[in-house]
């Protein structure tokens, strides 16, 4: 195999390592700060996806358009299921039982409007790439990645240096200690469940841009994203990006080198490796 093969099979993981960051954002601080494991984090991003195709096959609207219709949307979503959630005081496991049954809804619903027939949404620019050298980069993988890299500082800023990030941090640390300090953390865990599932419909404007759709992907891509939040670590936006990379790239390496058949093992394989080692951000 040639380097300049190998070196383009590791450049398009590495882009494609974006769309996994950006779908385990949302689950990532999810998880860590409102202890909530959002399994229709996926099923939201694939409806997400389909509503794109929808609105661009059906109406002729740009992209930009129904990102800016989704996203919203999208954050109302997550307030009324956070509410249910919050409403019936479901707990860090069962929260992973219930969004599962939303997720298998949410599919049943994609499956009924869409049929289960594959779908890919077909634009004038999805072939476009830059040249860097002897290697192409593809326009609409790049934009995902620049996309999730964005998100994902913009999230670690949120957190780290502003009064509402740092007041979601204490909450998720000590709620009653935080409570006694005057902070709402109620209210708080409202905005971050919206922030998260409009993350989910970004993602889903992406990955309806670069991958082909069918309602049975979403079981496919729970394991690898679940992985990449693990190893980047609960509520580490930029630990996710990193190792959304990293596992795009091994991945994608694997593909080249080894067997494309082996490509599904790669991102269980480094996280058990990781679990094995346990090193300080697990």
């Amino acid at each position: 195999m040639s380097l300049t093969l190998l070196a383009q099979s590791a450049l398009g993981g590495l882009l494609h390592g974006g769309i996994y960051a950006l779908l385990a954002l949302g689950l990532s601080l999810s998880w860590g700060l409102l202890r909530l494991v959002n399994l229709s984090h996926f099923a939201l991003a694939f409806l997400g996806a389909y509503l794109t195709y929808h609105f661009g096959t059906q109406f002729g609207w740009p992209v930009w358009l129904s990102a800016l219709l989704i996203t919203p949307a999208f954050f109302i979503v997550g307030l009324g299921l956070h509410a249910t959630l919050v409403r019936y005081n479901v707990s860090e496991f069962a929260s992973m039982l219930v969004t599962f049954g939303v997720t298998i809804l949410i599919e049943s619903l994609i499956q009924w409007i869409w049929s289960a027939d594959f779908r890919s949404y077909e634009t004038s620019y999805a072939q476009q790439s830059l040249r860097l050298g002897p290697l192409y980069v593809p326009l609409l993988e790049l934009l995902a990645f620049l996309c999730a890299a964005l998100l994902a500082l913009g999230a670690w800023l949120g957190l780290h240096k502003t009064a509402l990030g740092m007041a979601l941090r204490a909450a998720a640390h000590d709620g009653a200690i935080a409570a006694a300090f005057g902070i709402n953390a109620r209210r708080l865990s409202y905005v971050l469940a919206g922030l998260c599932a409009a993350s989910a419909g970004i993602a889903g404007v992406f990955i309806a841009l670069t991958s082909t759709l069918a309602p049975s992907q979403i079981e496919s891509w729970i394991g690898v994203v679940f992985a990449v939040v693990i190893i980047g670590g609960l509520a580490h936006p930029l630990g996710a990006l990193a190792a959304g990379m990293l596992i795009g790239v091994s991945e994608a390496i694997t593909m080249a080198a080894v067997n494309p058949a082996w490509a599904p093992l790669v991102a269980f394989s480094i996280l058990i490796i990781l679990l094995l080692w346990k090193p300080k951000w697990l």
